[in-house]
Parts: C-alpha cells; sequence; structure tokens
C-alpha cells in the first residue's frame, strides 16, 4: 500500500526540472510556489540553474513541515526576501507559527535569510561544522549574492545559526517525530538531513541530486560521501526523498544521479592516475554518461580536477 501511494505521489512531480526556465513564480520572488508533497509536508522547488538574477538565488529547495503545533522551515533561503517570500506562502497555508528554521549547509543559499527568521525571533539550528563553514565566507557570499541578485539582496545580513548541534536533534513537535541527523562526510561541511521516521521521508540536503550534476568542492571527500551513503542513508530506507535540489523523488532515482555518479567519475579518474594520467587529463575523463543533467556544462570538469587532486595521493 504504502509503494502504491508513494508511486501515485511520485507522478504528480515527474516533470524534470529545467534549467532553461527562468522563472515558474513570477508573482513572488520564490522561483516556484510550494507544493504539497505528502500531507503537511510542503517544499518550493527551485531552479536547476546556477542563481541569477531571474531566479532570484532561489536554486535549491525550501521546504517546511506544518506540524500541528508549529512550522518547522528547511533552509532560510539565499535572501533576507526569499526568506521572507516563503514565509508569506506559509502563512497562505497555515495560521500555526514557525517554530524552528534547520539551514541544511553553509552555503548561501542555506543560511543568508538567517537574519530574516531571527528578526521574526524564530531560532535557527545547523551543524557545528556547517556554521564554522558560513562565518569564514559569508563575505563572499553576500558579495556574491549582490552581485547576481541586485535589488533582491536588499535586507540580507548575514547571520550564522543561533543554535547548533553535533551528531543528532531530535524533536517532537505536533504530529511529528524529526531527527535532525549528521550522517557524515558528503557535500559540505555540516551537511544536514531531516528525517521524519514515521512519514518515510528525508530531506537530505546536498547529500543528494538528481536532476543537476552534484558539485564537488575542494575539500569534498568524494569517497567519505560514497561510504556515507551506503552505510547511513541507505539502511534507513526511505519512501520519499527532497534532495537539495530538483524535484522530490525517491531513493533509487537519487542513488543513480548521486551515489552512481560519483562511483564512475572516481573509477574514471582511478583508471586515468594508473595509466600515469595528469591533471589536465583529468579535465577530458568521459562524463557524457550524465551530460543531460542540468549544470553538466558548469560543473563537469571542475568535478573531474577535484576528484584527481583527492585521489592523486590516496
Amino acid at each position: 500500500m504504502r509503494y502504491a501511494l508513494a508511486m501515485l505521489l511520485l507522478s504528480a512531480f515527474s516533470a524534470a526540472a529545467s534549467e532553461d526556465i527562468p522563472d515558474q513564480y513570477p508573482q513572488s520572488v520564490l522561483y516556484s510556489k510550494p507544493v504539497e508533497f505528502i500531507p503537511h509536508v510542503f517544499t518550493a522547488i527551485g531552479a536547476t540553474a546556477p542563481p541569477t538574477y531571474e531566479n532570484a538565488g532561489h536554486n535549491n529547495n525550501l521546504s517546511f513541515i506544518v506540524t500541528g503545533d508549529g512550522v518547522v522551515v528547511v533552509n532560510s533561503g539565499a535572501s533576507w526576501r526569499l526568506a521572507k517570500a516563503l514565509h508569506d506562502e506559509i502563512k497562505l497555508v497555515t495560521d500555526q507559527p514557525v517554530k524552528l528554521v534547520i539551514n541544511e549547509n553553509g552555503q548561501g543559499h542555506a543560511m543568508l535569510g538567517n537574519n530574516y527568521w531571527i528578526e521574526q525571533k524564530v531560532p535557527v539550528l545547523a551543524h557545528a561544522d556547517a556554521a564554522a563553514d558560513f562565518a569564514d565566507r559569508s563575505p563572499q557570499h553576500l558579495e556574491s549574492l549582490k552581485k547576481y541578485a541586485r535589488e533582491n539582496a536588499e535586507g540580507t545580513v548575514p547571520m550564522g545559526p543561533t543554535e547548533t548541534f553535533t551528531d543528532s536533534r531530535v524533536i517532537t513537535m505536533g504530529d511529528f517525530r524529526i531527527e535532525i541527523l549528521h550522517l557524515g562526510p558528503a557535500h559540505s561541511p555540516g551537511d544536514a538531513q531531516v528525517w521524519l521516521p514515521n512519514q518515510s521521508l528525508i530531506i537530505t540536503g546536498d547529500l543528494a541530486f538528481h536532476e543537476r550534476l552534484p558539485p564537488i568542492f575542494e575539500g569534498t571527500c568524494t569517497s567519505c560521501w560514497i561510504d556515507t551513503w551506503e552505510n547511513k542513508l541507505v539502511p534507513l530506507a526511505p519512501t520519499y526523498v527532497i534532495p537539495g535540489h530538483g524535484h522530490p523523488t525517491n531513493l533509487a532515482q537519487v542513488t543513480r544521479y548521486t551515489h552512481d555518479y560519483l562511483v564512475d567519475l572516481r573509477a574514471k579518474v582511478k583508471a586515468l592516475i594508473d595509466e600515469g594520467g595528469d591533471l589536465k587529463a583529468a579535465y577530458y575523463v568521459d562524463q557524457s554518461k550524465w551530460s543531460h543533467l542540468d549544470t553538466f556544462e558548469e560543473l563537469a570538469t571542475k568535478n573531474a580536477g577535484v576528484v584527481y587532486a583527492e585521489m592523486e595521493f590516496e
């Protein structure tokens, strides 16, 4: 029964995201209007393109849970205006107050809207490593926002979370048990996941991708990411997945386009290293299998170079 329901719900989100659509919700600074994926769990799906003036930096998923005794928001968004726009949409759905905001990581599009929520007296929670990462890079995040978002950056003042955790935080609010997890090293420092065990749904943050190519940063440990996936995410066996970017989906889909991509790229780079190939050659390893994904042109060669640097001395 659960599988049949999952397939029915997932079919409603079958249309692939496209980086060619500049804005799906022109009456709002949000890229798209929040949709209810499963009962009481909503997400405003961001663009699968890089941040632009047209999408106002809403290129990740901004989610919220209406618990019955308050609302929990996942990601503050890339600016004060995006945070306010999401709050405006929440008010159309429920009169329950927002009681907690969770940042999925320390990137600008997860944390730069924090000052809006802090002004509303809402606590903001993130992993300690994500908070440190944001503290180090928030000036660069803000300058980037100002360049592409222009007037939509107004009101944004970088503020870190008001609370941090290290391993996990479990809260019960209304009808929901909400487990805020750090499953392990993955995409960026302090990646957090929101697991709803009674609904079998996980909001993975940037642990998982499927409609756009995963970005690999300097310092990302791709072998750790794979290990976290296989030994921590898979055992949870979620029925539903809201990834960091792209439409809600299932575990098989994000496994194909995140785990399997990382495994494939590492295998290609390892073969190159074994043959004595250098960094310049690494940029040209065959990633054509993944060329249909959004942001492929922007990220594929960069990813290969970062993985080569990671693996050269493994």
